[in-house]
């Protein structure tokens, strides 16, 4: 049975201001085209299907559009929600839903009601686990204690229950929307730490052919039958060097698991800059970057004049701009009362300023307006003293 592996779409989410709809829906075109060119026989989406709880009109649409197209393919699609959704609406109307071969799994209750496909060799169970919260499923799911390792053990253990009951031979797929220990992340996951601790061990999916994971952005192996296909997407600057892909599943009549990445439409490249702004600008290397979103790491020791007016002339899709100034050795012994003592109110502020500009202190235009600051400061304290 052929699978096509993916997750966290996050319908609605722009990058940095940029919206991102067009380019989400490239994306769903090249999943439909890739159903029907390779011959697909189930759509695995594991969860974070939008951005936010109560997604915007324009990502509902493009939903919608593309379960249709899903449907008319003729393609069954098993889809779970994620931290990001909200599972109540993105399972409303589920029951009717299921009758076009879409079918959406948001409710923990139904962790061990698998859909169950067939081919050739046999049956297909393929059980869909929502994200699962632990403080509001712990109960439902009567696990041990509150933490994501064991409301997952907890609905893994029905699945497995659910499983010993069919026949022999009979394969299992999990979608699951998780932190699994050995992923790496990136800066566009939403936290899902609970207690402390968000990773949860793979060992928890044991005694499945194959586990669809969701969350991480990253396409990952965490083992051979465990793996993320990241988002389709990048979403923030640390996936500059991801490869957006989805994985194509071929699971063989005895659940032996082949695996090929199939690459994502990429809208415009991602680009991290890092130097002295006059060197950005003149460097020739990094000419490639012009049509690339920018982010741009300035570290002047001194911020310069309109640094991103004059990026956007060399960069026109510069997005980003972080400050990390080179400094100067300083004397880790001296305290800063040490620092501090028999200085003046303007000594302190021009030191201040030298501080943060690494070395180099305020001119002459600077002094003026910081003693004239200091002195309307002082004539204030005065005032409220008089009038107290």
């Amino acid at each position: 049975m052929r699978l096509l592996h993916t997750s966290d779409w996050h319908l609605g989410r722009s990058f940095h201001r940029v919206g991102l709809l067009d380019a989400q829906a490239a994306y769903l075109d090249h999943l439909v085209a890739t159903v029907r060119e390779r011959e697909v026989d189930a759509v695995l989406v594991s969860g974070d299907v939008y951005d936010r709880a109560v997604p915007p009109l324009a990502a509902v649409e493009l939903f919608d559009r593309a379960l249709h197209r899903l449907a008319d393919a003729g393609v069954p699609t098993v889809m779970i929600s994620g931290n990001h959704d909200s599972a109540r609406r993105l399972g409303v109307a589920a029951g009717l839903i299921q009758r076009a071969g879409i079918h959406l799994r948001t409710d923990p209750a139904g962790c061990a009601t698998p859909v169950v496909l067939s081919d050739p060799h046999g049956e297909v169970a393929l059980y869909g686990l929502p994200y699962l919260e632990p403080a509001l499923v712990r109960d439902e799911l009567k696990a041990a204690k509150a933490g994501h390792e064991a409301v997952l053990a907890a609905a893994m253990d029905k699945v497995r229950a659910d499983l010993a009951q069919r026949a022999a031979g009979t394969r299992s797929v999990v979608l699951a929307h998780a932190f699994v220990a050995g992923g790496e992340p990136s800066d566009s996951e939403r936290d899902i730490t609970v207690g402390g601790v968000a990773a949860v061990p793979a060992g928890v999916f044991d005694g499945v052919d194959y586990v669809a994971l969701g969350h991480l952005h990253g396409s990952q192996i965490v083992s051979e039958r465990v793996r993320y296909s990241g988002s389709p997407l990048a979403y923030s600057f640390s996936e500059a060097t991801h490869r957006k892909t989805m994985w194509l599943i071929d699971l063989g009549p005895g659940g032996e698991v082949g695996a090929e990445r199939i690459d994502c439409p990429v809208p415009r490249p991602l680009a991290r800059i890092r130097g002295r702004l006059d060197a950005l600008l003149d460097e020739a290397a990094l000419e490639r970057h012009r049509d690339s979103w920018v982010e741009a790491t300035l570290t002047d020791p001194v911020r310069p004049a309109e640094p991103m007016a004059r990026l956007a002339g060399r960069f026109p899709h510069t997005l980003s701009l972080v400050f990390d100034p080179e400094r100067g050795p300083e004397d880790p012994l001296a305290s800063y009362a040490q620092r501090l003592s028999g200085r003046t109110d303007e000594q302190i502020a021009e030191d201040f300023i030298a501080h943060v500009r690494s070395g180099a202190g305020p001119d002459e235009a600077e002094r003026g307006v910081l003693s004239g600051a200091i002195d309307h400061v002082r004539v204030q304290d005065g005032v409220r003293e008089v009038t107290r």
